[in-house]
């Protein structure tokens, strides 16, 4: 009973900054915009979060350095695409770049330093609960705001007429801009959120996952959060359920090289990879699905008449 919560716990610790990340970013492309650079967002979140809490000695001045981290990127990833219209392909990818050598450059006289571990819930009866006592009343409370965004994402983009509206703006800005909306303010606000998003995960991973700062301890889980996105058909219930299922994927790699299955390590590593490629192919087979639930504008530039 124990390692099987001790499990459990590992997997939601795992899988809590993709899901941050991705539920980001799926509001991000809702709106029609396509940033692929969650990955040196969420490096950068990483490294402020660990620099704030080192510095300030407060984990929770962390997570606030990380957020505005991420939000900050994306800021300069919005000026460039929305107000300049530069190529959003071209610009996601050149802002990983830059997160991974600016977030090296920052963080090099802190490899090595202990973290600040951000505290983990305690209720006195309920945390001490067989199996489900940590998992649901012990988690750390960068867990909990996981799940509040997949609820609060999921009633804003479907239950309010503004998230509506920004739903609208991501199959057809052109008709949404003749009705009088601000195409380039919501998309704004989208933007924001997710690059905030990505930099709350970022310092999870350096506050909560592992709290020590270690050069591109991100690993590449930027791009899982993408593909996740599109396994998830751009629905926040259907991210909760892969970021788990990624989740389970990493943690069973390591706990099958810790018992030594005989399975070379390099595989077992690349095995969350090995699954984000698969999930891709497997969903662009069905076409029906992916041309339902795809934002018409995803990518396309929107500069409104002067």
């Amino acid at each position: 009973m124990g390692m099987i919560e001790s499990i459990l716990l590992t997997i939601a610790t795992a899988a809590t900054p993709l899901l941050i990340a991705a539920i980001g970013e799926m509001v991000v492309e809702r709106s029609g915009v396509l940033n692929l650079g969650v990955e040196g967002m969420m490096v950068m979140g990483a490294v402020c979060g660990f620099a704030g809490a080192s510095l300030s000695g407060s984990p929770w001045i962390g997570v606030l350095c990380g957020i505005a981290a991420g939000a900050l990127f994306s800021m300069l990833f919005a000026v460039l695409t929305l107000t300049i219209a530069a190529n959003q392909v071209a610009t996601g990818l050149s802002l990983t770049l830059l997160g991974l050598g600016l977030s090296g450059m920052i963080g090099e006289s802190f490899v090595g330093q202990a973290g600040q571990k951000l505290p983990s819930l305690f209720i006195p009866g309920l945390s001490e609960l067989p199996l489900v006592g940590r998992l649901v009343f012990g988690q750390d409370p960068i867990f909990y705001a996981s799940v509040a965004l997949v609820l609060g994402t999921g009633w804003f983009l479907f239950r309010t007429r503004t998230g509506l509206t920004l739903r609208s703006i991501g199959d057809n800005p052109a008709s949404a801009h003749a009705l009088g909306i601000g195409v380039i303010r919501y998309r704004y606000l989208a933007v924001l959120f997710g690059g905030a998003c990505a930099g709350l995960a970022g310092a999870h991973l350096s506050l909560v996952y592992t709290p020590q700062w270690v050069e591109n301890m991100t690993a590449g889980r930027g791009w899982i959060a993408l593909a996740l996105v599109v396994f998830a058909s751009w629905r926040p219930a259907r991210v909760a359920v892969g970021a788990y299922l990624f989740g389970g994927v990493t943690i069973g790699q390591l706990h099958a090289q810790a018992i030594g299955l005989g399975i070379p390590s390099q595989f077992l590593s690349s095995l969350p990879y090995l699954a984000t490629v698969v999930v891709l192919v497997v969903m662009s087979r069905n076409r029906r699905l992916m041309l339902v639930n795809t934002p018409a504008a995803l990518g396309r530039p929107f500069v409104p008449d002067r």
